[in-house]
Order: structure tokens, then sequence, then C-alpha cells
């Protein structure tokens, strides 16, 4: 390529085109042909075209002029794109991607919140298997209840109450009342993080007494009796 190429190549300038469309047109029922048709209209939005002819837009196509109209005017029909007047004395219009953008945008935050009730769902789950296989039984309703209400009404996450429960197991106190005491005395100090309720655990398990006997086993602290 030549240096005046290059140099014409460089001053045509650049078109951003947004990623979220590539991700997203298909879940909009849109085509490649009408995809494509989005990003030219987008090019010259961009450079201060704001109401490009069908022509104008044909050029740039493998379309005509009266297919590129009857895109246009299926694609407002979807409520993707919009024509609005200009607000000056000398009536002008202008195209308008915005409500494409807000499609685009919702569809984003409902996989987003989709995507979060799986992984919810999905660690209740293995908190619920794991519990299950620490008792070494399937859990009571009222026990699936009791978990339940530990994760929505008392918020504490899936991490602190598997905290919790390998809490009981290591101080032989395998029961839901004695995990449901833990959980609250670890809610008033604050503590909301696996690591924070292991160091917790440790320190309440320490001989009380530096001089006592090797053979004695660590005292566990009863959480029931704080």
């Amino acid at each position: 390529m030549g240096q005046t190429s290059l140099q014409s190549w460089i001053k045509e300038g650049y078109t951003a085109i947004p990623v979220m469309l590539l991700k997203y047109y298909k879940k909009l029922n849109l085509t490649e042909t009408e995809s494509m048709l989005i990003i030219q209209l987008h090019a010259f939005i961009d450079k201060g075209n704001l109401f490009p002819t069908p022509d104008q837009i044909a050029d740039r196509m493998t379309l005509t002029s009266s297919e590129c109209l009857k895109i246009i005017q299926k694609l407002m029909k979807k409520n993707l794109i919009a024509i609005h007047e200009g607000e000056e004395e000398i009536k002008t219009e202008h195209y308008s991607l915005d409500p494409l953008w807000n499609c685009i945008l919702t569809i984003a935050e409902q996989e987003k919140f989709q995507e979060t009730v799986e992984q919810t769902m999905a660690m209740q789950t293995d908190l619920y298997t794991m519990f299950e296989q620490e008792f070494g039984r399937p859990l009571s309703p009222l026990e699936c209840e009791t978990l339940a209400m530990w994760i929505d009404q008392d918020d504490h996450s899936s991490e602190i109450v598997k905290a919790a429960l390998r809490e009981a197991v290591i101080s032989e106190k395998l029961n839901f009342r004695y995990i449901d005491r833990i959980l609250f005395e670890w809610k008033k100090k604050g503590i909301k993080s696996s690591a924070d309720a292991k160091k917790q655990g440790e320190q309440f398990r320490k001989p009380k007494q530096q001089t006592e006997k090797p053979h004695e086993p660590a005292p566990f602290y009863n959480w029931l009796e704080n």
C-alpha cells in the first residue's frame, strides 16, 4: 500500500462496531443482512450523516435501494430503530438506534440475572448435598426449611454456612441447633468469610493453658454455652 493510499485510508477514520450487537443480534432475531444494514447506519451516524438515504446505504451493500428501504421499515416495525424529527425551524429527520441499544441492554441484563439465579441454585444444591453427606442421611423437611432460612432470611452466604457445618463436625456436635448458634455468634462478631470463621474456631479450640498435660485433648468450644 502506497503512502498516499495509506493516508487516504486513515483519513476515512474508523467506526467502532458495538460488540454487544455482534453478540446479541441472533437473540434479537436479526439476520446477517439486517445486522449489516444496522452497522452501516451506525457508521453513517458516526460520521455525521444522521439520515442516509436508501441509495447511500445500498451503495455500501449488495442490496438495491428498495431492499434497503424494506429492511429499514421492518426494523422500525420491530422497534429496533426510530426516526426522529429535529427541533430546528427547518424540519429535519434523523435515525436513532437507541431502541436497539435498549433492547440489547435488556437482553444482557436478563442473561446476567439468569446466570446469577443458576449460580445461586447450583451453590444451594451443593450446600444441601454437603449437609446430607456429613449427616449421612437425607435432610428432613424441617432441616431443609432451616437451611433455606439461613440463606434467604438470615442472609448468610453458602460459604459461611459450609464453614459452620465444618465447625460443628470438628466439634463433634453435628446438629442444626448447634450450627444455628454458630451462625448467630459469627454474625454478631461480623464474621463473613470462611477464612475468618476458621480463624475464630481455631482460637476457641486452643488449650486454655499451655501447662495442660500433653495427653489431655484440647477442649472444643461449645457454641451453645457461650
